[in-house]
């Protein structure tokens, strides 16, 4: 699962009648986009539909998490009594910022590490998930997008293990992979993208923050589907994946904790444009008990339905917020 242009994930294409003409259009990153249809109105959000009568856009990049934060977020909108356009799944992470920058698109969700470092140019992450947050949001009010709370949910870089090489080694943080390279040499080969191989936030800072000494015939580049299918099988000890991934919990990985907050914190929050909250305050008391509801175990049970199981990530989104109560069907 990845979250800008590195991610992955199909597009959605809904069927919708529009002036008399079938056209797939939502979800698929149309420029025009189309209109959120859901049946649904006010459970533990949305009292008093506190939106209506506001139109507004919503937004997202292409791989299937964030397809289904914005449908989520869109969802959510439509019970609060808003009309809400769907421009989700626009490819890159670019697209999507700069639509809620510009004006063309009110919302979405965005991941403070991705703001931080690619956006604002910067280098370093900040460890502090919060102080994170903090200092986008700052920088970000200028640029006229206002940061919401953020969630627990961080889609960041991890190490994984099966559970035989977990029983095996006992490994549970990076750390302690480090120690096992050191005290068993050959006990720790690792798969990974070709990216992450270069990147100063990927292995070659990753080694340097943990001195971890891996021989490069232990280390195997490849595809990232292919990662968590190999360390499955225990063809490499550890593969690289990100945090939110569904096949992290299908595939019953465990994911070793980055104990000295080596790799940047990529916490969704919601981002809005600032002329749009003005308008619309409401959005804030909205999207905040949800974003709340947010972390890793319930990212991976969702994108898990539509990367494993096949679902659609706008049912995915509606059966999630129908089922925690936050909306209520028809």
């Amino acid at each position: 699962m990845g979250r800008g242009a590195m991610g992955r994930g199909a597009g959605r294409c809904t069927g919708l009648l529009l002036a008399g003409v079938l056209v797939a259009a939502a979800g698929c990153g149309l420029t025009s986009g189309s209109p959120m249809v859901d049946d649904v109105k006010p459970g533990s959000i949305g009292q008093g539909e506190p939106l209506k009568g506001a139109d507004l856009t919503v937004t997202s990049k292409e791989f299937t998490e964030q397809l289904i934060l914005g449908a989520i977020m869109g969802i959510a909108f439509q019970a609060a009594g808003a009309e809400v356009l769907d421009r989700t799944g626009i490819q890159g992470s670019i697209g999507s910022r700069e639509a809620v920058v510009n004006g063309d698109a009110d919302a979405a969700y965005e991941y403070t590490g991705t703001a931080w470092i690619t956006y604002m140019g910067n280098s370093e992450p900040i460890p502090d998930p919060q102080q994170q947050w903090q200092v986008v949001r700052d920088a970000d009010l200028k640029n006229g997008v206002t940061w919401l709370a953020p969630s627990a949910l961080n889609n960041t870089y991890a190490l994984a293990t099966n559970q035989a090489n977990f029983e095996k080694y006992g490994t549970k943080t990076l750390s302690e992979v480090a120690e096992l390279a050191e005290k068993d040499p050959g006990a720790v080969t690792l798969c990974v993208e070709g990216e992450f191989a270069n990147r100063a936030d990927g292995l070659p800072g990753m080694e340097k923050e943990y001195g971890m000494d891996i021989p490069a015939g232990r280390i195997t580049q490849m595809d990232t589907g292919i990662i968590y299918t190999q360390v499955a099988k225990g063809t490499c000890t550890y593969g690289e994946v990100f945090t939110t991934d569904g096949r992290v919990k299908s595939m019953n990985l465990v994911v070793m904790e980055d104990d000295k907050q080596f790799f940047p914190n990529y916490n969704a929050a919601p981002v809005i444009n600032t002329d749009t909250l003005k308008e619309w305050p409401a959005i804030t008391g909205v999207l905040d008990p949800i974003t709340q509801k947010l972390n890793n175990e319930v990212a991976q049970t969702l994108n898990a339905k539509v990367d494993v199981d096949g679902e659609d990530p706008h049912q995915v989104a509606l059966d999630w917020l129908v089922q925690e109560g936050f909306v209520k069907e028809g």
